[in-house]
């Protein structure tokens, strides 16, 4: 059938799928300024790897290694958004949202970190990627470390384990704000640290693939060290940006710099006050370990008490820097898991993301799961989640503006491809429900006075999932990776639908 006919049809089915559904959330019910965009990052879509004078990066190198993706992929073209920018920026205008978060490819802007020149042709993409966006009226939200980093840095001296790495950030930062910060009114410095930081030095599944018994067999590197010295320079590295950014550019340019948490509530498992205090350990070690120092100049206190002198100090000067903060906090959340304590009881699997923090976790209680299973493990649809995961850190951080970065429902397609599954992806009715839960819990959170002031949803386009490489498929648009034509799903539809109630409800 001809490419236009098909989605025709598509189109005409989802529309009649739809019809039935009652929405349980409005465009009203959140402020006329909120922002509804949807998110991406370089190397899940851009492809290009070696073009434009890009340099590899970290995840260029990483997944060329056989075995590390659960589908022998990698990034190489990705959905080549490189060369069809305009094609997703029209997918965006048809949707109506107001805001896209992407990020920005080390690696492409400066090839050898500040031991080499811009490159040119890097910033040229960007600029044109900013510009095509901002005539279609949608608000470039730049996240400038999503993971990927020049491969140049882990090999000069060790990336995130060097404080090196935080000369390297602030320049790179300095480059993007000199070159996009007159268009560009959202920053963000890094992109999920904890996971990046947890997975790359402590579990060894992400670059550069450190970690020790009993944490997995690498190597190099040691599980129980590298994280926290890791983390001491991410922080350190965000508030040089911040720093830079105060101090250069922001009274000119009227942005806001924050950075973007990865969060997973965790719910006792037990109403112990054993699996109470293992659920806000396991809250501190993930969420707090990074905001802590950038909000209150130190590490949680739930976190002295466990590792000790395990945990790196500030320095008067570290302190001085990390005075400058941030205006945001972004909130990356997906579901939510129990959680049971280690500390006072034994019997906790070892080496797994929470042992630090003592505690275990489980996505069953008595045999049932803590919400309807999705494509990922150990994600489950827990609408309550974000409600809990936003107070939470509005009740530690005084209510900071927040903005969902992130929020998503992953489909999983089995084999690579999935080229003959497409119909059934296309009516993700699963993923509808999951939006209108979650979307229900923030505005409520909204109104009960947390001062968020953004949604995104991940993601735009079906993309290349990390470990996970094809297999998993969050997209509102699907993704044929034969043809990389992309069609929208009916959670395309919805998303399109919803944020026009605000127009049908005021006519």
């Amino acid at each position: 059938m001809a490419g236009k006919a098909w989605l025709r049809l598509v189109t005409v089915a989802s529309l009649l799928w739809l019809l039935p559904w009652a929405s349980a959330i409005h465009r009203s019910d959140f402020p006329e300024s909120f922002i509804f965009g949807a998110a991406t990052s370089s190397y899940q879509i851009e492809g290009a790897y070696l073009e434009g004078n890009k340099s590899l990066s970290n995840w260029d190198v990483f997944t060329h290694v056989p075995g590390r993706i659960k589908d022998g992929s990698a990034g190489d073209v990705a959905d080549d958004h490189y060369h069809r920018y305009d094609v997703d920026i029209e997918l965006m205008n048809s949707l109506g949202i107001n805001a896209y978060r992407f990020s920005i490819s080390w690696a492409r802007v400066l090839p050898k970190g500040r031991f080499g020149r811009v490159n040119q042709l890097g910033i040229e993409f960007y600029n044109n990627l900013i510009d095509s966006l901002l005539l279609k009226g949608i608000e470039p939200f730049v996240t400038l470390n999503h993971y990927d980093i020049p491969q140049e840095l882990e090999d000069r001296y060790g990336a995130w384990l060097s404080a090196e790495i935080q000369k390297d950030f602030g320049h790179f930062a300095d480059v993007c704000f000199a070159a996009f910060g007159d268009r560009v009114r959202y920053w963000a410095t890094i992109n999920e640290p904890n996971v990046a930081v947890k997975a790359g030095y402590m579990l060894g599944t992400y670059p550069p693939a450190r970690c020790s018994p009993p944490f997995g067999s690498c190597a190099g590197g040691d599980s129980d060290a590298e994280p926290f010295a890791a983390t001491h320079n991410v922080v350190l590295s965000h508030a040089t940006a911040v720093e830079i950014y105060r101090r250069k550019y922001q009274s000119k340019q009227k942005g806001l710099i924050g950075i973007a948490v990865y969060t997973t509530w965790y719910e006792p498992l037990t109403d112990t006050p054993e699996d109470r205090l293992a659920a806000e350990r396991a809250l501190a070690f993930e969420v707090p370990w990074f905001l802590d120092p950038i909000v209150y100049g130190d590490y949680p206190p739930e976190m002295r008490q466990v590792l000790g002198s395990r945990l790196p100090t500030f320095s008067p000067e570290e302190r001085r820097k990390l005075g400058y903060k941030l205006d945001f906090v972004g909130i990356n959340h997906y579901t939510a898991l129990y959680t049971r304590d280690c500390m006072f009881s034994s019997g906790c699997p070892q080496g797994k993301w929470t042992q630090h923090a003592l505690a275990a976790t489980t996505g069953e209680r008595n045999g049932v799961p803590i919400g309807p299973p999705t494509g990922r493990p150990s994600n489950y649809v827990v609408p309550d989640g974000i409600e809990k995961m936003v107070t939470y850190i509005m009740k530690r951080y005084n209510n900071p503006p927040m903005f969902i970065t992130e929020n998503g429902y992953p489909d999983n397609n089995g084999e690579a491809g999935g080229y003959s599954h497409a119909e059934n992806l296309l009516h993700d009715h699963a993923r509808i429900q999951y939006l209108d839960g979650y979307l229900t819990k923030v505005a409520k959170v909204v109104r009960d006075g947390a001062d968020v002031r953004g949604y995104f949803v991940w993601s735009l386009i079906d993309n290349f999932e990390w470990l996970y490489g094809y297999t998993l498929r969050y997209g509102l648009y699907y993704v044929d990776y034969q043809t990389l034509e992309r069609k929208p799903k009916s959670s395309a539809l919805w998303y399109k639908r919803f944020l026009q109630s605000l127009q049908h409800q005021a006519q």
